[in-house]
């Protein structure tokens, strides 16, 4: 009889976290659809290369919670402007902030490992305060930025300017999101100031540690993997 008992509590137990994994992967996979759906609408001409900023403004403008915001913020990649693949690991990467110079620490989601290398030398991060739908308050969030890049003579031409730019080399707020003139290019997720131990993991590691040194030393023109230069030249 206890066999019994114990039979059916488990086959419950199962029921109820196999439900509840469901609806989570329900959830992340709408997500998902949504931005490929839409595709056409967010890149009119078709065109993603290091279109980050679009993925963004467009998710925002849908007023969207704020659990809906970070799994949104969690499919594209702010620096290729890849869409990432449902229930992808993020890498755990520092980026300087802009107000104060503090490294803060954080979940970025890629589409490959050398858009960490670049986001973690090119990007910086500022915090800003958010309500979002269903809220009573505002919530802090962590947006990674890069300088306006419209006035740039060497404009990367795999990149569509006027994705982000009005004729007047301002940033085209209609289009792309700013923060104190900054063109904000994704989220970090997660993020906290960087602690010593923080540091140290990431400083060792294999791609965002001995990798990325590699990467971040070679000249730019000879980058050609990964997104090669072309979000380098937008960023520096």
């Amino acid at each position: 009889m206890h066999l019994i008992f114990l039979f059916i509590g488990m086959a419950i137990v199962k029921l109820f976290y196999g439900n509840k994994k469901e609806k989570k992967e329900n959830f992340v996979d709408h997500h998902y659809n949504m931005l490929k759906n839409n595709w056409s609408k967010i890149f009119p001409e078709g065109n993603r290369n290091a279109a980050g900023p679009k993925f963004f403004k467009y998710i925002l403008d849908q007023n969207p919670t704020y659990d809906d915001f970070l799994e949104l913020n969690k499919l594209y990649c702010a620096v290729s402007g890849s869409l990432i693949s449902p229930g992808s690991d993020p890498s755990f990467v520092k980026v300087r902030e802009e107000d104060t110079s503090l490294m803060i620490c954080g979940n970025y989601y890629k589409c490959c490992w050398p858009c960490i290398c670049d986001l973690m030398k090119y990007a910086k991060v500022v915090s800003k305060m958010h309500k979002f739908k269903g809220d009573s308050s505002p919530r802090k969030i962590y947006l990674l930025v890069i300088n306006n890049p419209c006035y740039k003579e060497d404009f990367p031409s795999e990149v569509i300017k006027g994705y982000f730019c009005n004729e007047d080399n301002s940033l085209d707020t209609n289009q792309v999101f700013s923060v104190n003139g900054k063109l904000v290019i994704g989220v970090l997720h997660n993020a906290k100031v960087c602690s010593k131990e923080d540091t140290n993991r990431i400083d060792n590691d294999s791609i965002s540690g001995v990798k990325c040194r590699e990467r971040n030393s070679t000249p730019l023109n000879k980058l050609n993997y990964g997104m090669g230069d072309i979000f380098i030249k937008m960023a520096k």
